[in-house]
């Protein structure tokens, strides 16, 4: 078996769901064979900044920023080019505690994932192939985002605060018997046959109990079962504690054990709970784990935590505990250890097929709008013309395409590879069919991504008239003398039209 081509739990992968989209990013919890035969694996959910909303973005990003702000921006952060930032954003996930289930033959790959570590430089994130860092978890049922970092448990509520040493003979002016209270005196008068026969006698009392009341015939019907319910550690314990209270005088502790009403009956909480109950306990166990106050809220509202926590440690020493047990190690034993996936090499819909192999530019044509033979374009992100294969990216009418490199960094990281001016620092996304709004100027896409014309009939919904702009020989001298300033193919940018329009309003 080819061990880069062998998958299993906690492993982090790529998963395709879609041709054109990026790979989701997920981490195997379990492999687990379907009634068909087929293999699906139990994964993790995590979620590119892309995938969360523009607000939820904006937020985690002023949090960063203050962060940084607190800690001072280390040289390595700040030596980071705009090339670098925008690649950096790529790498950033966002952990989930969603949970999905997945075909396993979907993974195209391995991937890492780590818990962001803010004494490295983010730099070793941009360094290796396929690695991804997250510091935030995304909650996509309530849309909200959480600092995943631990606490560190350090203070009074904590610690105990340890007194001053104190010098040899000096009283630390505690009175011992306000602190402590003796419940059994091993130098007690009686010898350890004489104790052992006592507590056969309370065993056999609580016994006896047992069978007088009725509930308890109810719960515990035969014989042996109350017997072994008597024997339990709530009847030693008051058999002892009686015989300490009444100064190890046998005779006085047995006439405690039966009173004039009856015998004395002792019970713990495995005897108060009834079957019912201790189903309901064993169905939330299973579902929240050792999480004792949802147990209580949604399953046991009518018991008391410190009962159900008693029960918890009481149910372990049970045969039902270790039948559980055994019977989770064997399903454990039964689950794929680990999966096997062929490389996956079927043709991708998205392959452009090239002419030839010929690649040409048009005559005429200005920076930035390369072609290649048979009405190709450059690449959307590298502007190369030169590539093994394209693959279309985007909608069918634009016509925009990738070369391998750029087309594999998009499926992996969920982005191009170089930022583009009018993105500023958002990444750049696949242009939308569909423009922003009916206004005047260049029609854009709602990612600032300029919506190109196929140069077919159909894709020209209205004939428009045409007219002349005759520049003056300055203004022609300014596009080549400040072509980055005035920015010729771009020139507008996004705004915020609310926030422009509010201080403008009650006017």
């Amino acid at each position: 078996m080819d061990i880069c081509n062998g998958y299993m739990a906690g492993y982090y992968v790529f998963f395709e769901n879609s041709s054109s989209n990026p790979y989701l990013i997920r981490r195997i919890e379990e492999l687990n064979k379907t009634a068909s035969g087929n293999v699906e694996a139990k994964v993790v959910c995590f979620y590119r900044r892309r995938d969360i909303s523009h607000s939820l973005i904006q937020l985690a990003d002023k949090h960063a920023k203050e962060e940084k702000e607190e800690e001072k921006e280390s040289p390595l952060e700040a030596e980071l080019t705009d090339k670098q930032k925008h690649q950096l954003r790529h790498r950033e996930l966002f952990l989930s505690r969603q949970y999905e289930s997945l075909p396993a033959t979907h993974i195209r790959g391995k991937c890492s994932v780590a818990l962001l570590n803010e004494t490295e430089a983010v730099l070793s994130y941009l360094d290796k192939e396929d690695t991804f860092f997250y510091s935030l978890v995304y909650d996509p049922t309530q849309k909200t985002l959480l600092a995943d970092k631990g606490e560190i448990r350090v203070g009074p509520r904590f610690q105990a605060d340890v007194p001053d040493m104190l010098q040899e003979g000096e009283s630390d002016e505690w009175d011992q018997s306000k602190l402590e209270e003796k419940l059994w005196d091993p130098d007690c008068p009686l010898s350890s046959k004489q104790i052992d026969q006592f507590l056969v006698v309370a065993r056999a009392v609580g016994t006896f109990a047992r069978a007088l009341d009725c509930s308890s015939s109810v719960r515990q019907p035969s014989l042996h079962t109350s017997a072994a319910a008597a024997s339990r550690d709530i009847t030693l314990f008051h058999a002892m504690d009686t015989l300490h209270r009444h100064g190890y005088d046998l005779s006085s502790a047995l006439s405690v054990l039966v009173p004039s009403g009856g015998p004395v009956l002792c019970r713990d909480e495995m005897e108060e709970w009834s079957a019912s109950e201790a189903a309901m306990f064993e169905e939330a166990l299973e579902k929240y784990g050792k999480d004792f106050n949802d147990i209580r809220q949604d399953f046991l509202p009518w018991k008391s935590l410190t009962s159900i926590i008693e029960y918890y440690y009481m149910w372990k020493t049970t045969d039902r505990y270790v039948q559980q047990k055994r019977l989770k190690a064997a399903e454990a034993e039964s689950k794929l250890k680990q999966v096997y996936i062929p490389t996956y090499n079927k043709p991708n819909p998205n392959q452009i097929s090239v002419t030839n192999g010929k690649m040409a530019t048009v005559n005429g044509a200005g920076p930035g709008a390369y072609h290649a033979a048979g009405g190709g374009r450059a690449c959307e992100s590298c502007y190369s013309m030169q590539s093994a294969q394209w693959y279309s990216w985007g909608p069918p009418n634009m016509q925009c395409r990738l070369c391998v490199s750029c087309w594999m960094y998009w499926k992996k990281y969920g982005g191009l590879k170089m930022p583009s001016r009018a993105e500023a620092p958002e990444e750049k996304t696949p242009p939308s069919p569909e423009p922003r709004s009916r206004g005047h100027g260049p029609r854009q896409s709602s990612h600032m991504v300029p919506v190109r014309n196929s140069g077919s009939p159909k894709s020209s919904t209205k004939t428009k008239q045409a007219f002349l702009l005759q520049a003056t020989r300055l203004t022609k001298l300014a596009r080549h003398m400040c072509r980055d300033i005035i920015r010729l193919r771009r020139p507008f940018c996004m705004c915020a039209f609310l926030r422009v329009s509010v201080p403008f309003s009650g006017q």
